[in-house]
């Protein structure tokens, strides 16, 4: 008996961050290794990269919004750390009013620089899902995309994430229950699981390996997130990572692209349309 098709959405994270990530990540849409962007509206290369996105037909690719609450006060400036923002949204000191503004206005500039709706809307370093943010984001989802709202990317973890299962279970404790439940109460759709967690060490070998893993692991709704780079950016921590994962994408190939059965490439608006 032949194996059921599986749907898998493979995101590329950061994109707006740099030029080198621009440029993986358009190579690798217009190669179909990738299904989905998750952008950076407020970073150096955002809006020079929006003219490739904007290339990219987005019936076959997911163009979303990775909202962005950690960016560094000036250009080339060092992230601020994130625990910080996490204490001042666990213990509610966070200025919401402040919060509030600012997720309107990297939504306004994905509308502005891409002439459409996000088609999701996740969190670089998974801040979507942190206490006051998933209120705001999930209410102003809401208003503003009342007909048709954008699917929000869950934390939940894979059904296998081998060594780095602690990391994902982790993250998804921080909010992520908490985030899925408000979008069902207000009816917007939310991916399954996320896999693509890792501590971004190891050599190609390795990388490999749990790259394999990952997608033998997926069903459909899942979404693999990657950070994939053409060049190394001074000052990122993550940039051998970033080059080992763009030419592992590059030499991907999954069997169904092959007319056999197993797992095909697809945005996850795609499968939600469908279903």
């Amino acid at each position: 008996m032949s194996e059921a098709l599986r749907y898998l959405c493979i995101c590329a994270d950061d994109f707006g961050m740099s030029a080198g990530i621009n440029s993986a990540v358009f190579d690798l849409a217009e190669q179909g290794k990738i299904s989905a962007a998750s952008c950076m509206v407020r970073r150096d290369a955002w809006l020079t990269g929006t003219r490739m996105l904007r290339r990219i037909d987005p019936a076959r690719f997911d163009a979303g919004l990775h909202l962005d609450l950690t960016r560094p006060a000036r250009a080339g400036g060092t992230e601020p750390g994130l625990l910080g923002l996490l204490a001042r949204t666990y213990t509610r000191t966070v200025f919401a009013p402040g919060l509030q503004a600012d997720i309107r206005d990297q939504l306004t500039r994905f509308e502005d620089a891409m002439g459409r709706a996000p088609a999701f809307v996740d969190g670089h370093r998974h801040v979507h899902q942190f206490p006051v943010v998933r209120d705001l984001l999930v209410e102003e989802i809401a208003r503003r995309y009342a007909a048709s709202p954008p699917w929000i990317r869950s934390t939940a973890p894979g059904l296998r994430q081998g060594p780095e299962r602690l990391k994902a279970r982790v993250i998804h404790a921080l909010g992520g229950p908490q985030l899925a439940a408000l979008a069902a109460r207000r009816g917007i759709p939310v991916s399954t699981h996320l896999l693509g967690v890792y501590d971004f060490s190891g050599d190609m070998q390795q990388h490999e390996q749990r790259l394999s893993e990952w997608i033998s692991a997926c069903n459909t709704g899942d979404v693999l997130m990657c950070h994939p780079s053409a060049g190394i950016e001074p000052g990122d921590p993550h940039g051998a990572a970033r080059l080992r994962e763009y030419a592992l994408l590059r030499e991907l190939v999954l069997a169904a692209q092959d007319g056999s059965s197993g797992i095909a490439l697809a945005p996850l608006s795609q499968h939600l349309q469908r279903g």
